[in-house]
């Protein structure tokens, strides 16, 4: 991996990480039609950078981690039920992700969800602070679908942020703060059976500085940008992109064209 792939890839993790398109998708397609999909230290840069994007939304929502210590109890119960699938489900989850038809599947069905999610629940939407220990229960629910590669982790916590009565911009800044201790117990994980077999070099190194300093610059300015953009606008855009990028790619694989060799 050179820089050039290195920027590449942490603008898109920096872009898709806290969207509803799911980042893990597109962080493998595109590693894939740069030619490096298959490199070891690849899934090592994939997984560290996401380091970058999750101190994004600290410094971006740090007097939200401030509050009292019931805000970090409801965040510990929305993240149990993905922990705790998760950790039963790894092995399957291993072998979902090494799948492209997977990914842009999941890209379709979630975009078609998002086209309509917007009338589904578009009544009795209330500004929320902190929800009840139920809301977030329901949420780590949602949150549950997004072991399936494709889905996004960001419209599966925003879906059940909006079904439990939030307005736009409430659930996506849930959706947000759920993200750091989840993205930080994978990433952790990911990272410490990643090392433990192949540890980086002092060159490697320098490339995850470089690519976490990179994702944790573009999430900061997508994070603000995109609470700004639903709160007026919605989430039809987003599903429509999801849609058009799924067909794509599940019409290359159609026509033959391998794309975990490109």
């Amino acid at each position: 991996m050179n820089y050039w792939h290195a920027l590449i890839l942490a603008i898109v993790e920096g872009l898709t990480e806290f969207l509803p398109v799911s980042s893990t998708g597109h962080m493998i397609i595109v590693a894939n039609l740069l030619g490096i999909g298959q490199l070891p230290f690849t899934e090592t840069y994939i997984t560290s950078i996401q380091f970058g994007a999750i101190l994004s939304v600290v410094v971006l929502y740090w007097r939200r981690f401030l509050q009292s210590f019931d805000f970090y109890v409801k965040l510990a119960v929305a993240f149990l039920p993905f922990g705790l699938l998760g950790f039963l489900l790894k092995d399957v989850i291993a072998d979902l992700l090494k799948s492209v038809t997977v990914v842009a599947s999941s890209l379709v069905v979630g975009g078609i969800v998002l086209l309509f999610v917007d009338r589904w629940f578009s009544e009795s939407r209330k500004q929320v602070t902190t929800p009840s220990t139920l809301q977030a229960l329901k949420i780590g629910l949602f949150q549950c679908l997004a072991l399936v590669p494709g889905v996004s982790r960001s419209a599966a916590t925003i879906v059940g942020g909006l079904a439990q009565g939030f307005d736009r911009r409430s659930a996506a800044d849930f959706s947000f703060l759920l993200a750091v201790p989840t993205m930080f117990v994978i990433t952790a994980y990911e990272m410490y059976k990643t090392y433990k077999v192949n540890a980086p070099k002092v060159e490697d190194l320098e490339v995850l500085a470089f690519g976490n300093v990179v994702a944790f610059i573009v999430a900061l300015l997508a994070v603000k940008s995109f609470v700004n953009f639903v709160s007026k606008f919605g989430f039809r855009a987003f599903g429509m992109y999801r849609i058009i990028v799924g067909v794509t790619i599940l019409v290359m694989i159609a026509l033959g064209i391998n794309l975990h060799l490109i």
